[in-house]
């Protein structure tokens, strides 16, 4: 197997989720640091246009979102399992919910004033105001309030904490998906922006379960550069696909130029030639000038695939 490449920074709640997956499947990969704002040259060499974090890469297939990274890390090292059964499609469902409810909710709580200024009051001033204008340029779903983020962030945990009256773990004696979807917007809370830590005093239980998140660790890495994975990609030939049924949901035929766009978050395009739609995801084939050919694949859910 082509190396395993995580294209992420370490500030980003859904990269630290990635490291963590990485962690507890107990797979070796490289460490490639990008930037937290737009423009990123070397990351859309290999996506095409998604720019969003965290990436992964085996070789030329490129794999974007963590939904889909999970998928293709369970595929890679099925034990132990993301998805334990009996409480397989609950683990789905609540992680869902995390990465988009749960996580909007507590960013919209993490960066209020007291939280920005912990972030960023130690940078120059144009730092701050570039991340804000980025991630508003990003965003073209409704935005929560802090003040109201914060009652429903309050309440979020109790709920969390409810889970874990009986089980070590929120689905019950090992980690899930829902485990490490709903860990990264809390550890972004209580890590990046500890001036608001105090918000989960009134739930211990939450505390002791986040570490024994924490002490699953990011498995063996190393750091290497964005030329490092490029070189790699163009090196390497995208994996067969598999024999998936083609999902026609959209009436666009495979062969067809196509763009993926994130329904409410990271709304830049990614194009390319349409090789795969299956109930999980879609496939473009795409060429770079200096990725080469690359197979570049997205989750189905919460993104949109349009005609080019």
């Amino acid at each position: 197997m082509s190396d395993i490449y995580l294209h992420h920074y370490p500030l980003s709640p859904f990269a630290e989720k990635a490291r963590l997956m990485l962690g507890y499947k107990k797979l070796a990969w490289k460490s490639v640091m990008i930037p937290s704002v737009s423009p990123k040259p070397d990351l859309v060499a290999l996506t095409g246009g998604y720019r969003k974090t965290p990436v992964l890469q085996i070789g030329a297939d490129i794999y974007c979102d963590t939904a889909l990274i999970a998928d293709v890390l369970e595929h890679l090292q099925p034990d132990p399992s993301l998805y334990p059964e009996p409480s397989k499609g609950m683990g789905r469902t609540l992680a869902s919910w995390a990465d988009t409810t749960l996580f909007w909710t507590s960013m919209a709580f993490n960066t209020q004033p007291k939280g920005f200024e912990q972030l960023f009051g130690k940078l120059p001033p144009e730092a701050g105001k570039a991340f804000s204008e980025d991630r508003k340029a990003m965003n073209t779903g409704a935005r929560i309030r802090p003040a109201d983020a914060t009652a429903a962030y309050k309440s979020y945990l109790r709920r969390i904490s409810d889970m874990l009256d009986d089980w070590p773990f929120l689905l019950g004696e090992a980690p899930s998906i829902a485990d490490f979807a709903m860990y990264h917007p809390l550890w972004f809370t209580r890590h990046r922006t500890s001036v608001l830590a105090g918000i989960f005093d009134s739930t211990p239980a939450v505390l002791e379960w986040m570490d024994r998140m924490s002490a699953i660790g990011h498995g063996s890495f190393e750091k290497t550069t964005a030329a490092d994975a490029i070189a790699a990609a163009a090196a390497a030939t995208p994996l067969p696909l598999h024999d998936d049924v083609f999902q026609d949901d959209h009436g666009i035929p495979l062969g067809s130029q196509v763009t993926v766009t994130g329904e409410s978050f990271g709304p830049e395009p990614t194009s390319g030639e349409l090789i795969a739609a299956t109930r999980m995801h879609f496939t473009l084939r795409r060429e770079d000038d200096r990725a080469g050919l690359v197979h570049v694949h997205l989750p189905r859910i919460g993104y949109q695939l349009r005609a080019a």
